[in-house]
């Protein structure tokens, strides 16, 4: 197979590459390497989001990948390449998965599908969001999004304070709605 038609894999981060930002994990800067690699287009949403917003997070990469099919096509050979695995759903209350896994098949359709894709590559996590009903699409999302430099040579489009939170409600409940309550005191 020539050289030119094999797909980036997820490497550590080169001694060469100066980190322009020090509160983001090493690790999730090689995974938002690697999907710049393998062009595909995305908005960040979730933990590394909010470390960029200057909150404090810990988790995955999660992203909103660009729904059209030659970006989705893109993102399924460069997950296939890196033997993506579907983790388990551990304590749905801590929201943490247990860490095992098991082989899916990536589709186009399960990328953009109402559910969020938890996906573990060898070491690496990366939740694929989407497109579950209620939340902004991929332009509106891109229309507000912030570009921010991370390394030398990786920019990325990270979400709005407002979107961010939105998706961690979501993958929280269940529901992008948010209800209220007033418990009514007696006299």
């Amino acid at each position: 197979m020539l050289l030119r038609n094999r797909v980036p894999g997820i490497e550590t981060l080169p001694a060469a590459t100066t980190k322009v930002r020090n509160d983001v994990p090493d690790s999730a800067i090689d995974v938002l390497c690697w999907l710049n690699a393998n062009r595909v287009d995305f908005v960040l949403v979730g933990p590394v989001a909010k470390v960029l917003r200057g909150e404090t997070a810990k988790g995955a990469v999660a992203i909103v990948p660009a729904p059209y099919g030659r970006n989705l096509d893109r993102l399924t050979r460069a997950l296939w390449s890196a033997k993506a695995r579907q983790l388990l759903p551990g304590d749905p209350t801590d929201g943490v998965s247990t860490g095992a896994t098991i082989p899916i098949k990536l589709t186009a359709e399960k990328l953009i599908g109402p559910e969020p894709l938890e996906l573990r590559c060898g070491n690496h996590d990366l939740y694929v969001e989407g497109r579950p009903v209620g939340v902004p699409r991929y332009q509106e999302l891109l229309y507000e999004a912030s570009r921010i430099k991370l390394t030398d040579e990786l920019e990325i489009e990270v979400a709005a304070a407002d979107d961010i939170e939105l998706y961690d409600h979501i993958r929280r409940t269940g529901s992008p709605e948010i209800t209220v309550t007033r418990a009514v005191r007696a006299a």
